[in-house]
């Protein structure tokens, strides 16, 4: 794959010469005139959804800590522990994804989406360095280390993306964007639902109220790859059955990890209910850039966690609603924006 010079004095700006990839960009960000409209809309949304973990309070999160079962305090620092990992591999992998886009609104997104990644692992150490009381904090920190399956789901991710570092073809930055899109849309969410269901229970709200902020953006992300993989799918060689075999895999992967951590041992999620809400997921993602669902049983089509919605909301009070399961977010908290993108 090409990657573009820093600065391309030769190149052509020209709306009509411009694609997301292949293009022919002087790297200059001209952004009057563009030819993807949607992201200019996009960034501007991720861009009102600033936020900074400090500004929430997590006092009663100190003391809940130790009314947590130890079932609850194990899924609780483990879910930690990976989510800590996902916002950290993509903070490295995307400009190795970036550097390859010629189209500067579409580059403006990716920058901005790397920025909220960074942001997010802060938003971890604050809640490690906080909640966790302190003879814990390494545990939570090389849980990666000492576990087995997290070990394995790591690895698995991360390989994707070193396969197109090492080496850069085209076949493997589809399978490395794809990747991304599978880690935005899929891999966070039995992880913030379980946040959720413990602030159903007056458990850890302040951890719920950082994850909702954390979940919005990263729904602002799963938009930019639903958008980019049916473009990628017109451009780069691939197959449907390739797509669909990822999608499966991470399914496997997903449901996996989420029974190791959490199982049947958290009131109000089991192992069928992980099943359901990740095939759910898929069929939704795939739905979006275009493709049929993976799993035609009737079951996977509903969330089983619709009754969490009400956790996810990020300003009860708005007269709109962000509803993180659906994707679709026109609420906010510590911004001003509120008009956005259509419904995904």
């Amino acid at each position: 794959m090409p990657t573009n010079p820093i600065f391309n004095p030769r190149g052509n700006d020209d709306v009509a010469h411009r694609s997301v990839w292949f293009g022919n960009t002087t790297n200059l960000m001209q952004l009057n005139d563009v030819r993807y409209s949607w992201a200019i809309g996009l960034y501007s949304q991720m861009r009102e959804n600033f936020w900074i973990p400090q500004k929430l309070d997590v006092t009663q999160d100190v003391t809940d800590y130790w009314n947590l079962t130890p079932e609850e305090r194990y899924a609780y620092d483990g879910v930690l522990s990976y989510l800590t990992f996902l916002d950290s591999v993509q903070t490295c992998n995307l400009p190795h994804i970036k550097s390859s886009v010629t189209a500067p609104e579409v580059s403006l997104c990716m920058a901005e989406q790397i920025s909220q990644e960074a942001m997010h692992n802060q938003s971890y150490q604050y809640i490690i360095e906080t909640v966790i009381p302190p003879e814990r904090r390494s545990i939570v920190y090389e849980f990666w280390r000492t576990d087995k399956v997290l070990l394995e789901r790591c690895e698995f991710i991360a390989t994707l993306y070193q396969n197109y570092i090492d080496f850069p073809t085209q076949e493997n930055y589809f399978v490395a964007l794809l990747a991304d899109f599978l880690l935005e849309g899929m891999y966070f969410y039995n992880g913030f639902i379980y946040f959720y269901n413990l602030a159903s229970r007056m458990l850890m709200p302040g951890s719920a109220d950082i994850f909702k902020m954390i979940n919005r953006d990263e729904l602002s992300h799963v938009r930019l790859y639903q958008k980019l993989i049916p473009i990628a799918m017109q451009t780069f060689p691939h197959s449907i059955e390739q797509i669909y075999e990822m999608f499966d895999k991470a399914v496997q992967h997903e449901c996996r990890w989420t029974n190791h951590i959490i199982g049947d041992n958290i009131l109000g999620i089991t192992e069928s209910s992980t099943e359901q809400y990740t095939k759910y997921l898929a069929n939704m993602r795939l739905r979006s850039i275009g493709l049929e669902a993976l799993y035609p049983d009737v079951k996977y089509q509903k969330s089983p966690y619709a009754h969490l919605e009400r956790f996810s909301d990020t300003k009860k009070e708005a007269h709109t609603k962000a509803n993180f399961f659906e994707a679709s977010v026109t609420s906010y908290v510590m911004s001003s924006g509120v008009s956005g993108w259509e419904e995904i």
